[in-house]
């Protein structure tokens, strides 16, 4: 049972949740036309006033960015003000998860991105440990994560969320906690929602934007994180055998945070993790607004 927000941002004002309403004939939910963002907030320590979004101008970025892949506008702003006023009127008072989501709008059958309507709404549900902070268990999916030539990968569009819904359900049922996709040349590519990363030899490594990764803000937050604690960065590609003797391996997300993997395949994986502690210790600091600085990384909003 999820703990819904009492109110949605939709057709462009706030609403009860539970009039936040689609028709069964909606375009998006046929043909996966639409793009999602998803954003973690947290009560100001400092100020209980106040609200606190993570990296907020790069969410709205990549969502706007996402609904221009759909052939849409969507601008900035408009996703920026949306969002302060959904807050205002929600007055959450615990970490939450928003969902902002695109899509196209119109009442329709036939696949398309042209002549068509599109709209914008925002919804959230308190949030606190996506996957288990003590580490996860992967398998190796028997699912390919796309290829960019077949789908827009740099945006988050709904549709091709149908093969993480597979790889995760297939790692669930199979007794692993979550799904590791290679991509069409098997390399590493990424998890079902979440970016990767190894460490070997004291280097930080993740499979770079040509591996048909979703260009995920926790990774970019962690990667320059990293840089800043002056811990070598490197970005290429990873084979799947380099999982197995890496002396770290985690994964990063919106919802996922940082976390730990401690098992792949039937290949139990280090216990000791340094470099991850390191991060997670930072990326939690710099949320709480603790950490001058990446003050700049922090949206306040006063709803009280």
């Amino acid at each position: 049972m999820h703990d819904f927000l009492p109110y949605a941002w939709f057709k462009g004002k706030c609403v009860p949740f539970e009039e936040a309403k689609l028709s069964i004939a909606t375009h998006a939910l046929h043909y996966g036309t639409g793009a999602f963002g998803g954003m973690r907030a947290i009560p100001d320590p400092q100020n209980p006033k106040n609200y606190l979004l993570f990296r907020a101008d790069k969410h709205a970025k990549r969502l706007s960015q996402s609904a221009k892949l759909l052939l849409t506008e969507l601008s900035e702003e408009t996703i920026l003000s949306s969002l302060r006023k959904w807050l205002r009127a929600n007055k959450p008072t615990k970490p939450i998860y928003i969902r902002p989501f695109v899509y196209t709008s119109d009442l329709g059958i036939a696949p398309r991105l042209h002549n068509i309507e599109t709209d914008f709404f925002i919804y959230g549900l308190e949030l606190g440990d996506y996957l288990s902070p003590d580490g996860v268990t992967c398998r190796i999916s028997s699912w390919k994560r796309q290829q960019d030539s077949s789908l827009p990968l740099r945006g988050k569009i709904s549709g091709a969320y149908i093969t993480s819904s597979l790889a995760k359900t297939e790692a669930v049922k199979s007794g692993f906690d979550e799904a590791l996709l290679l991509n069409s040349n098997d390399k590493v590519s990424e998890a079902s929602g979440m970016n990767l990363f190894i460490v070997r030899d004291g280097n930080l490594i993740t499979p770079g934007v040509d591996q048909d990764i979703l260009e995920g803000i926790t990774r970019l937050s962690v990667i320059e994180i990293a840089k800043h604690h002056n811990i070598n960065v490197i970005e290429r590609p990873v084979d799947k055998t380099e999982l197995f003797i890496s002396d770290e391996v985690f994964l990063t997300g919106t919802a996922a945070k940082i976390t730990p993997i401690k098992r792949i395949e039937t290949t139990l994986l280090n216990s000791h993790r340094p470099i991850m502690e390191k991060l997670k210790s930072s990326l939690i600091s710099i949320t709480e607004n603790k950490d001058q600085s990446f003050s700049h990384w922090i949206t306040k909003v006063e709803i009280f």
